[in-house]
């Protein structure tokens, strides 16, 4: 078949439809939020597919995976196995990188398994195993005709008299012996008198010969007599000379005797004991209390409670502590009464780390000593870490752990392996400095091994990185910088590998990446492309592919390299239906299905399908309007100035930041965009809103390091309005988050049959007593287990999915009942509830950022993260605005459609007039060109990014010669109108002349 062929689907709110959808074609599924695009992409079609390819299965392997419910389809043809690529799978595991689930790190781990070149982590000595008759061949080789004495390691650096050991090495026909250095006749050796208490070292003789060609049997034999005797080791001293060399059969240092078990690829895994750090068990990372945390205002004194968990209200017994500070304060004579920041560095440190020997201390009244004792002062922070061991209250680790953070781990310095397995290199680089390189940097590094082009200019930036902790690596002695001998002949396959997976993540926009960066700090647009790019690397042919906005997260100059990536996995013979919203994705598709024409009841129709072109002239079609230039988000005639108040941050250095300083005029929206990894969420969220959130929220954040933040004084609050849920479990919804449940719930107590009954607010809560169906506990739904089949969540049989008891359904207003209430849209219950000013307002404010299909009593565990985001948004347009307040919001344009984007952006004007001052993280160019103030960040991301590339109105970033961004908005006709209407005016006879200079260079831009 050459069409996947739908019929009669109606899942959630899709109308009886019925499409036919090119295979092995590139189909985008586009409409307005809520027209149900996901119901028919994932809820529908995937849905099925997934569940017929497991219904293959055995029913002992089904118990095995989650069967998805069969969807409300009357039919769906030519489906092929379907893989689900969404943006609600990111891995949350801290032992899953970036490495690991791009199946690069497993190559990794093979080919320093079998091409690594082991050094000595002690000394940084190259470590070779030889052969018995290796070490004879070499010896013959390199020493022919002088005399060598071979010698075998019996005692390295030990303590102790060994009379016995030498009394053995006699009976076992052995005649001489070098103790410390000196050759003795092992009668002589014997009647030493060996200090027990120092280090010896002991060294049986085990032949004395000439190197010669005709001897060789001999030598071998004394070899392989010497190594066994000395456990693997070999010493041979060339008495002419006073040379000496050490050789070992094992994969052990010659001079430390550090020895390397087997290497396998299993060593490379920080996920197993045979190649983890033992101190963090291979997560780089412990928890760790913090001194700014422990004292979160450095201007109190210590008196007036600086330290947290030691005053009055913290986690400790004051008194007792108080005496102890006492104490100290009196040894090194400094006043607690005195601002934590004034006092003298080696204080801080005697208070946070405590003091290592007991003291004395002396106290005096009146010049006369009245006590004296000896004490000790462990320190606030071993304090701390003691407590945290011994305690047994969960409640008391909770309040522990809010004065701890995530620290790089003392032993391995982060890098989360064994000294041993990071003595281990190729290319002259260990595996954890290979792992810390961003994917373009790690592409180079591998190009330029398989061609043996590997310098010391290139591996030079990354030596330092992975080198241990407290467990420090030593740098290995003129590593091998190229492949040789038989690692040339067995590396080419796995860097194949490697480099093919490699350009797959820099096709997709995801070059700034490194390949040690953990999974779960992932947003989930990477985490899709990454996704993405596995499965490109997989070479599946004959799947389907239902993606969820891979273009999140990606800035427009990136968006040709994801849609080549999707081009290319179609042309493997594999069909992508992606759901959508991104113009360049959609006249890139091979087809169009276009829902609507609404949202929520309004929608679940396909109001056009067909080729872009023949969407873009669809008269019926919202999308095709927008396409078509019909329909599009204006410009604003004029740009705020703001209040004429600034908030600075100086001198920000998280992350790849370098050194930048970042303005945001108050009063205005400022929109701060730029690449992937360029420093956009560092900046804002790690730093700025971490600041904000502390000194405004009295939040317990810890912002990333920056010099100073200046304008704070002029802001009360910061909100941050992300997209995350809005709840954790069905019980959350709408209602219960914008609060208008709980004006509903009043609402129903002062019906009149509710007075009558004497019934109270929580008698129309779902999520107490009393007036609840007890039988599903007001869930409306009672979950079946079926074993190897999925849960069946069947209506409670009582309440018939209506979650309250016969007695509080009997309570009616204007003719609803409470559940009844809750399924309303929110369109519905603005028009019902017109007459109630404080629900009516709630629910108009849903409308207006597009919410106005949703459900009130919808679970928040079925809306999508932009519907959550503009759910918040909403609650906080409900509140008294103060003109004070800063909002913080990442992306707000996710899954949103043009006409959704307008919508938005009405919204965002309201909270900008009302004196407040929006930051928004954003890469959508309708929200950019309507911005007041923009900052670019980049010039690119990872390490070439970290820098402020251009600030000012949309107009002065177009103008701006190296911005991505201006050379984006530039393209847009209202500002490029601008744009020309304010160059300035060549001369008359050379007008045409400039003009085309102008198109030229601005088109070079572009």
């Amino acid at each position: 078949m050459n069409n996947i062929i739908v019929r009669g689907a109606r899942e959630h709110n899709l109308k009886n439809i019925s499409v036919e959808l090119p295979r092995n074609e590139f189909v985008v599924i586009t409409g307005v939020s809520g027209s149900g695009k996901s119901t028919l992409a994932f809820d529908t079609i995937y849905a099925e597919g997934q569940r017929r390819y497991v219904e293959s299965l055995s029913a002992y392997a089904r118990q095995f995976l989650g069967l998805m419910e069969k969807p409300d389809v009357d039919s769906i043809e030519g489906l092929s196995p379907a893989i689900s690529i969404d943006q609600k799978t990111t891995s949350h595991n801290p032992r899953s990188t970036v490495g690991t689930v791009t199946e690069i790190h497993d190559y990794l781990r093979l080919l320093f398994a079998r091409v690594g070149t082991p050094y000595c982590p002690i000394c940084g000595r190259k470590i070779e195993r030889q052969s018995p008759s290796e070490i004879t061949d070499r010896l013959l080789a390199h020493f022919a005709e002088r005399r060598a004495i071979l010698l075998a390691p019996v005692v390295r650096g030990r303590k102790g008299e060994y009379r016995k050991l030498l009394g053995d090495l006699k009976r076992e026909g052995f005649a001489r012996a070098r103790v410390d250095g000196t050759i003795y006749d092992i009668d002589e050796a014997e009647k030493l008198k060996l200090e027990k208490f120092e280090k010896h070292d002991i060294d049986v003789v085990v032949d004395r010969v000439v190197l010669r060609e005709d001897d060789r049997g001999r030598l071998a034999e004394s070899v392989e007599l010497g190594l066994r005797r000395g456990e693997g080791l070999l010493r041979v001293l060339l008495p002419d000379t006073g040379e000496e060399e050490l050789y070992s059969e094992k994969f052990a240092c010659v001079e430390h005797g550090s020895v390397l078990e087997e290497l396998e690829p299993r060593s490379f895994s920080f996920n197993s004991p045979y190649g983890a750090c033992p101190e963090c068990t291979g997560l780089g990372n412990r928890l760790e209390f913090s001194g700014d945390l422990v004292i979160p205002d450095d201007g109190l004194s210590i008196a007036e409670g600086a330290i947290a968990p030691w005053s009055k209200k913290g986690t400790g017994n004051g008194v007792y502590y108080w005496d102890k500070l006492r104490a100290l304060a009196e040894h090194l004579d400094f006043d607690l009464k005195t601002p934590w920041r004034e006092l003298r560095e080696d204080v801080k440190q005697a208070v946070l780390r405590g003091v290592d020997e007991p003291f004395e201390v002396v106290f005096r009244r009146a010049g006369r000593e009245t006590m004296r004792f000896s004490t000790e002062f462990e320190g606030v922070l071993k304090n701390l870490e003691r407590r945290y061991k011994e305690t047994d209250s969960e409640y008391m680790r909770e309040k522990l752990e809010e004065m701890m953070e995530l620290c790089p781990c003392p032993a391995c310095g982060g890098s989360r392996y064994k000294p041993e397995i990071l003595a281990v290199r190729v290319g002259g680089l260990n595996i954890a400095q290979v792992s810390n390189m961003s994917v373009l940097e790690a592409q180079t590094f591998f190009e330029r091994l398989a061609h043996g082009e590997v310098n010391a200019d290139l591996i030079a930036p990354h030596l330092e990185n992975g080198m241990g902790g407290t467990q420090r690596v030593a740098p290995a002695r003129n590593p091998d910088l190229k492949l040789s001998g038989f690692q040339a002949q067995v590396a080419p396959p796995i860097l194949r590998a490697i480099q093919t997976r490699l350009v797959f993540l820099v096709d997709v926009g995801l070059d700034y990446l490194s390949l040690d960066r953990s999974a779960n700090t992932l947003s989930g647009g990477e985490a899709q492309r990454i996704r993405l790019a596995t499965q490109v690397g997989s070479g599946l042919t004959g799947v389907l592919y239902v993606l969820d906005e891979p273009s999140i997260g990606l800035h427009p100059k990136d968006n040709q390299r994801l849609i080549g990536t999707l081009k290319h996995l179609r042309d493997l013979g594999n069909t992508l239906l992606v759901v959508e919203h991104d113009e360049d994705t959609m006249l890139e598709a091979d087809y169009i299905v276009d829902m609507g024409p609404g949202a929520g009841v309004h929608g679940g129709s396909v109001v056009a399908a067909g080729t872009p072109d023949e969407i873009r002239r669809h008269p019926e079609s919202l999308t095709g309007k927008y396409l078509r230039g019909e329909l599009r988000i204006e410009v604003p005639a004029e740009r705020r100035k703001g209040n004429g108040k600034r908030l600075r941050v100086r001198g920000a250095r998280e992350h790849n930041l370098r050194n930048v300083t970042l303005e945001v005029p108050l009063g205005t929206m400022t929109v701060v965009t730029g690449p992937s990894g360029s420093g956009k969420s560092t900046l804002i969220h790690d730093i700025l809103h971490a600041h904000l959130a502390r000194e405004l929220n009295r939040a317990k954040t810890n912002p990333g390091k920056f010099d100073s933040i200046e304008g704070v004084d002029f802001l009360d609050k910061v909100i941050e309005i992300d997209q995350s849920p809005i709840g954790r479990t069905p019980r959350s919804n709408p209602a219960t988050y914008t609060g208008v449940f709980t004006d509903i719930r009043d609402l129903f107590t002062r019906t009149s049959e509710a007075r009558r009954r004497g019934y109270q607010a929580g008698r129309f809560s779902f999520n107490v007593k009393g007036g609840r169906c007890e039988a599903c506990k007001g869930d409306g739904v009672v979950k079946i287990e079926m074993n190897f089949l999925p849960d069946i969540y069947v209506p409670c049989e009582v309440c018939k999915g209506a979650r309250y008891n016969r007695e509080t359904l009997e309570v009616r207003y204007q003719g609803k009942n409470i559940s009844e209430v809750l399924d309303m849209t929110v369109e519905e219950a603005a028009e019902f509830f017109r007459n109630i000013p404080a629900i009516e307002k709630k629910m108009q404010l849903l409308v207006d950022v597009g919410l106005g299909y949703m459900k009130i009593g919808q679970p928040s565990t079925t809306l999508s993260g932009g519907e959550a985001q503009r759910i918040k948004l909403a609650s906080e347009l409900s509140k008294r605005a103060t003109g004070r307040t800063i909002y913080i919001l990442d992306e707000p344009t996710t899954g949103l459609h043009f006409e959704d984007v307008r919508k938005l952006m009405g919204v965002l004007e309201r909270l900008v007039e009302a004196g407040n001052t929006l930051v928004i993280i954003e890469h959508n160019l309708d929200v950019i060109k309507s911005a007041d103030w923009v900052v670019d960040l980049g010039p690119e991301g990872g390490v070439r990014g970290g820098e402020i590339v251009a600030v000012g109105t949309p107009e002065d970033v177009a103008r701006h010669e190296t911005s991505h961004t201006g050379a984006y908005l530039a393209r847009i006709p209202e500002i490029r109108a601008r744009l020309e209407s304010q160059l300035p005016q060549p001369a008359a006879e050379t007008v045409s002349a400039g003009k085309s200079t102008r198109k030229a260079k601005r088109d070079q831009a572009i």
